[in-house]
């Protein structure tokens, strides 16, 4: 009667007394012949010579360690290298309590058959001394494994976002006795029903978010997609755990154990591997990597461990990665093809939850439109490029200036234009729209081109990552191909019409004068030009057009006389304009 209350107990423990033999349950709803069974009868390759009892590697009713559950085991005394991020609000301590039980077999240092109910000159004989090298064996370098040691309380789910409060985490996944982070709220080692001993499934990544409530990740195209993985480039042998991108969810791109990047638990070093691994035509819609390897490029693939989640854009090394323009964690499917008028600026689909940088210069946590994520790197950061394709006469290399609606001009990607000389704007364009940097900035062979490519500025065949050709050296042969970018928006017969400027035809055609030797197609921030001086994105490429000698000294000066009409003074082509008047005979003008 004793014998059998003491077996009651150890039972509601969560422990099998092994005389009694296996419970009447599946073999994976208990230690019995699961992997955590090392017995001689156990089904895997490490296992005792002779030893029936299952429960004796861990427990022992008599002379246990001062740990519950009647701990059989010396617990580790090493000190582990721990996980480490730049992104992470939790104090990460030394692993403790349950966890230290657990490593004192996966660490890999000590002997599985060494326990308290033994004499230490006599273990229990195994056919492996400790855990082979392999999934299983964490060694004493934690770093690249799920933080384990921080206490998940409130004051942590205060400070990140993207935790939930821990009263709301699933009751099956429990803390330690202070709120402790251990192996054991994930991992249930009397149980491998679900695999892994997981307390949750990880399918559709239900254990991951269980504890991480991430921005948008219920509607991204990585917790939803049904494709298939299959024809993945990095690591195609590697086995997937389940069958397609929504039901692997965060395994997609994150290892929970032992991940190759620690930081962030990445499955690959490279960043970008993480994201071409299916985004390279199989997995995925588009083939991004081919997008990248066109001439010009968002060179993605050029620096490593460079970016940062944390960092500061203004202050940040030179640097792309697909993670700067797009939240993997939000991303959705882009169904729009060739969208067009007042919609680009809008930050949607596939740069949903990304950071950036506001009009006013601002560092946000969430872009409200896609030109912010464009100005954490081609506005005020140090990183910024400090060259001009188009030698200028007014020299400006941070786009969000130049794009300031108070400027003297400017292309309206901030705020709209209410310019009624744009006489030239194509449908749906027309006074008051707006434009997305990605109008210009585009896959060459995007939907948005009329191809059949990806939407996006990833690469292209046109200099700088342009979605159409424009042709900016002297002497070009106007063709509908040579600015195509301009003629996307403006009309070409107008522009060759002269229907704004009196003169289009003649310097555009007859003299081959390229559109950049006048016009700069960002803008002129207003603390270098003013609206006499640089109206009508006027600021002239210095080499084609020069000062021109007059009484009052060199000038080169465009002067905005009125509604399309004004002066120029420089010399281009060998051929000098002092006061050089236009103007069009619809406004007025007689030239």
């Amino acid at each position: 009667m004793m014998r059998a209350r003491h077996v009651m107990w150890l039972a509601g423990a969560g422990v099998l007394w092994l005389a009694l033999g296996p419970a009447p349950t599946r073999a994976d709803e208990s230690i019995v012949n699961s992997k955590h069974d090392l017995s001689a009868r156990g089904p895997g390759p490490i296992r005792a010579v002779d030893e029936s009892q299952v429960c004796v590697f861990c427990h022992t009713p008599h002379n246990a360690a001062p740990q519950t559950p009647l701990w059989n085991r010396t617990n580790p005394r090493l000190f582990y290298r721990i996980y480490a991020s730049s992104t992470t609000d939790a104090r990460i301590d030394q692993p403790s309590g349950p966890s230290k039980m657990c490593l004192s077999c996966h660490d890999g240092t000590m002997a599985l058959g060494t326990v308290l109910s033994r004499p230490p000159t006599h273990p229990i004989v195994m056919t492996a001394r400790t855990i082979p090298p392999g999934d299983s064996d964490l060694t004493n370098d934690l770093s690249d494994d799920h933080p384990i040691g921080f206490r998940y309380d409130r004051a942590l789910s205060n400070a990140d976002r993207q935790l939930r409060a821990p009263e709301v985490v699933s009751p099956d996944l429990p803390l330690g006795a202070h709120g402790e982070m251990h192996c054991t709220t994930c991992h249930d080692p009397h149980n491998n029903q679900l695999g892994q001993f997981l307390r949750v499934t990880d399918q559709r990544s239900a254990i991951c978010v269980a504890c991480h409530d991430l921005f948008g990740w219920y509607r991204s195209s990585h917790a939803t997609s049904p494709r298939p993985l299959t024809g993945r480039v990095i690591d195609p042998r590697e086995d997937p755990k389940y069958r397609n991108v929504g039901e692997n969810g965060c395994l997609n791109c994150h290892q929970i154990h032992g991940a190759t990047q620690r930081e962030r638990l990445l499955r690959f070093v490279r960043e970008e591997d993480n994201c071409l691994n299916c985004h390279s035509g199989a997995v995925a819609s588009f083939n991004i990597a081919g997008e990248i390897n066109k001439r010009y490029n968002h060179w993605v693939t050029r620096r490593t461990g460079v970016h940062d989640p944390a960092e500061n854009p203004f202050v940040m090394r030179r640097h792309v990665e697909c993670v700067d323009c797009h939240n993997p964690h939000a991303v959705e499917h882009n169904p729009f093809g060739a969208v067009r008028g007042t919609l680009g600026q809008v930050a949607k689909g596939p740069n949903l939850g990304v950071s950036g940088v506001s009009a006013s210069g601002r560092q946000i946590e969430r872009a409200q439109f896609l030109y912010e994520v464009c100005f954490k790197c081609h506005g005020e950061s140090l990183s910024r490029p400090r060259r001009l394709a188009t030698q200028r006469q007014v020299i400006q290399t941070n786009t969000r200036l130049e794009f300031q609606t108070s400027n003297p001009s400017y292309h309206p990607v901030i705020g709209p234009r209410r310019n009624q000389d744009v006489v030239s704007l194509l449908p749906p364009w027309r006074v008051g729209s707006m434009v997305s940097c990605t109008d210009c900035h585009n896959s060459d062979d995007s939907r948005f081109a009329g191809g059949m490519g990806p939407n996006g500025p990833h690469g292209s065949r046109y200099e700088p990552l342009l979605v159409a050709n424009y042709r900016t050296d002297d002497y070009t042969t106007e063709s509908a191909d040579a600015y195509a970018l301009c003629y996307r928006c403006h009309d070409r017969d107008s522009v060759l019409g002269d229907e704004s400027f009196s003169r289009h035809q003649r310097h555009i055609v007859d003299i081959r004068t390229p559109c950049s030797a006048c016009h700069d197609p960002h803008g002129i921030s207003r603390g270098q030009g003013n609206a006499v001086n640089h109206g009508s994105l006027i600021n002239f490429d210095l080499s084609i057009v020069s000062e021109a000698n007059t009484p009052q000294g060199p000038r080169l000066e465009y002067l905005d006389r009125g509604r399309l009409t004004g002066t120029c003074t420089l010399t281009c082509h060998g051929f000098a304009h002092v006061n050089f008047p236009y103007s069009n005979s619809r406004a007025g003008g007689g030239r």
